[in-house]
């Protein structure tokens, strides 16, 4: 395999961060700023800003470029960052292309959101993206399309250099990273509920949502299960997954609204996510903190811990 993009950058915790607003709805850039910074401090790496967490179906063009901007520059040179990149190809080309120019280190291609599919269009829409932005790309699998063979015939792409695996059919994942003939990422898309089972059969890392609020903690898990310690990987997938039980409730609609309270629980208001994302209740925010409370003293423990011996994972 002879693509020009360091796979091993991959290896990590994913980041999908939150996307800050003021109270009259437009970008808080500030706000972004100072959580990217607060991430890349605690130890992320992989920066996957605008894409489904970060509500990108809300966002303008101009938006998604902005927030890729921020985080660029909000990070530090050895992270990594990718661009979501979607809907009609001329508007995938253009956010790709000043996404790239506003230093992004590559593309991630979203779920299609458009009807009638087949993996000859599919196939279609990824090349002429491709080959317009000329960047390394991530391709992101939600549900059957693409199908896996598409997704083995894409691996030999010269670009594209990973797949965010998050069509939870273990035993489809494992025999489509076996008949991997090119090397590239199989990752974990559906967080760490999910990541154990994906670094088992072969992935190297996992998104994250919940990274947003204790990034210690997931950066400790993924630690934990790439050297082979499972137990202690269980026991921080454990502490994490009240989070992401709460965000899965009645078909996963509390995803972004759930996050957005947490954060402002440790101190960084977001503002509500955007329309049609559901709004939290006065009883769910109340159970939310509740939920949180022994997950922030744990972060805050690991956290001190980390600092105690200069650690940034």
């Amino acid at each position: 395999m002879t693509k020009d993009f360091d796979l091993k950058s991959l290896h990590t915790v994913h980041l999908v961060p939150l996307t800050a607003y003021h109270a009259d709805g437009s970008l808080h850039a500030e706000a972004q700023a100072e959580h990217t910074a607060r991430m890349y401090a605690a130890g992320v790496r992989c920066f996957l800003p605008a894409a489904g967490t970060s509500e990108f179906h809300s966002l303008s063009a101009d938006e998604i470029v902005e927030i890729t901007r921020i985080t660029r520059e909000a990070s530090g040179p050895d992270a990594v960052v990718f661009a979501p990149v979607g809907y009609q190809v001329g508007h995938a080309i253009d956010v790709g292309q000043r996404s790239m120019a506003a230093g992004a280190s590559g593309i991630m291609f979203m779920p299609f959101t458009h009807p009638y599919l087949c993996d000859a269009g599919a196939r279609d829409y990824y090349t002429a993206v491709l080959n317009a932005v000329k960047a390394p790309a991530l391709v992101y699998k939600k549900d059957p399309l693409p199908s896996n063979a598409l997704l083995l015939e894409l691996a030999k792409h010269p670009l594209v250099v990973g797949v965010k695996y998050a069509w939870n059919q273990m035993h489809e994942f494992r025999t489509t990273v076996l008949a991997d003939t090119e090397g590239i990422e199989w990752l974990c898309g559906s967080a760490e509920r999910f990541a154990p089972y994906y670094m088992l059969a072969g992935s190297n890392g996992y998104t994250t949502g919940a990274g947003n609020v204790c990034p210690h903690l997931t950066l400790a898990m993924h630690a934990a299960f790439s050297t082979n310690e499972y137990s202690e990987g269980m026991r921080y997938q454990e502490l994490i997954l009240p989070i992401e039980d709460f965000r899965a409730r009645q078909g996963d609609s509390f995803n972004i609204s759930m996050l957005k309270h947490a954060l402002a629980i440790t101190g960084l208001d977001f503002g509500p996510p955007r329309p049609p994302q559901r709004q939290l209740t006065p009883a769910e925010r109340s159970e939310i903190e509740k939920v949180l409370q022994p997950i922030l003293a744990a972060e805050a423990e690991l956290a001190e811990e980390c600092a105690a011996v200069g650690l940034s994972r």
